[in-house]
């Protein structure tokens, strides 16, 4: 049976008699008769990848004029990446190693080598149209080959490349080949940092223990020396201020500690002040922000503290008491050699009875009154 077979305007099409290449179809209607053996026709848009590259290697050894003609032949080296562009504009980026045979169309096709020797970085005008790309409808194939950092302000971007520093990057947008290389940018904030240790269970010079709470704030000084010196410079601060913290409370019993919390501060910051010396970091301020006591320790100070101040109390009272009757003694001294004085202390008491009756009968005149001879009677 006669066989018809139909290339679409926008199409190119392959040829095969019993799986065997036999030539490349333009657009057109076509019919072959199966005397030869089967044939099959397999159609591809223009301007697509084709997706089997063994037809086009058969044809770069043996036809390499048919070749040219139909495929825009695209290979890199096991050193170089590559962007594909169609139309000028990126719609792929190629790993080393890769070959692409594309089908000549309509469309304008480049192919934009780099060196992964050369550098690992890529120009800044790529990386604009990399940061650009992922803001189009159309996505990018391969996109994961290629590191993407942007740096915010008052930052600096710690580049490793291959579990080395190699560079520092102000605050920007670069962007970096991953192909051939493990590479990684950690960004590291120049502003001055709180930190926090929490919850830490020491014990006391005199085996009580503690829960203290400590705030330091600190900042980068030098990034580069503090990350060539440490891999982690924030788990380093953490660590020394907890050794730091552990031998000030270890050295000092109870009563020392709750007394005076400051010499806690001085203790843990000439303890981190020397253990970050050279290192690219430094702490601006550190203090004990809360020192919990467990339970019983609680009600034992509770229970001092409240006899201390009973004690005070008593002391004070008995000051007042003994102060009044002195007074008192002193009083009696004077009446007992001034008779005036006695008489104007016996008026005193009688105004002060006064203010407090309403009504007073007196018989016998006011020497009976003050010689104890005295009546009261409400009104």
């Amino acid at each position: 049976m006669l066989g018809k077979f139909v290339v679409r305007v926008n199409e190119k099409g392959i040829l095969t008699r019993d799986g065997d290449f036999r030539q490349i179809l333009n657009p057109g209607r076509y019919r072959f008769w199966p005397f030869d053996g089967e044939v099959k026709v397999s159609t591809f848009a223009q301007d697509t990848v084709m997706p089997a590259d063994a037809v086009v290697d058969y044809l770069l050894q043996n036809r390499p004029a048919e070749a040219e003609e139909h495929f825009i032949t695209m290979t890199l080296t096991d050193s170089e990446a590559g962007l594909r562009f169609e139309n000028d504009v990126l719609v792929e980026v190629l790993p080393p190693g890769a070959r692409r045979f594309i089908w000549k169309g309509l469309k304008q096709h480049r192919l934009e080598r780099f060196d992964l020797n050369a550098s690992a970085e890529l120009p800044m005008a790529i990386t604009i149209r990399l940061n650009a790309a992922n803001l189009k409808s159309r996505a990018v194939a391969g996109l994961d080959g290629i590191l993407v950092a942007a740096v915010p302000s008052y930052h600096v971007g710690v580049l490793r490349e291959n579990g080395h520093v190699t560079a520092l990057l102000p605050p920007g947008m670069k962007a970096f080949w991953r192909f051939n290389r493990d590479i990684q940018v950690e960004l590291v904030d120049t502003r001055l940092q709180v930190m926090e240790v929490s919850g830490q269970e020491i014990l006391t010079k005199d085996h009580v223990g503690l829960r203290l709470n400590l705030v330091a704030s600190w900042r980068f000084s030098d990034v580069e020396t503090a990350f060539a010196k440490v891999g982690k410079p924030a788990d380093y601060v953490y660590r020394e201020l907890q050794f730091g913290l552990r031998a000030a409370v270890g050295t000092r019993t109870i009563d020392a500690i709750l007394e005076n919390k400051q010499d806690i501060d001085e203790m843990v910051s000439a303890h981190i002040q020397s253990k970050l010396a050279g290192f690219g970091i430094e702490v601006a301020s550190l203090g004990v922000r809360d020192i919990v006591l467990p339970g019983e320790m609680k009600n034992i100070l509770a229970r001092v503290v409240e006899a201390e101040k009973s004690a005070e109390a008593n002391v004070i009272r008995r000051r007042e008491e003994t102060a009044a009757t002195r007074s008192l003694l002193n009083t009696a001294k004077v009446m007992e050699d001034n008779p005036v004085a006695l008489r104007l202390k016996e008026l005193e008491t009688l105004e002060r009875v006064a203010e407090r009756i309403d009504r007073i009968s007196v018989f016998g005149g006011l020497d009976q009154v003050l010689n104890g001879l005295v009546t009261l009677k409400a009104g």
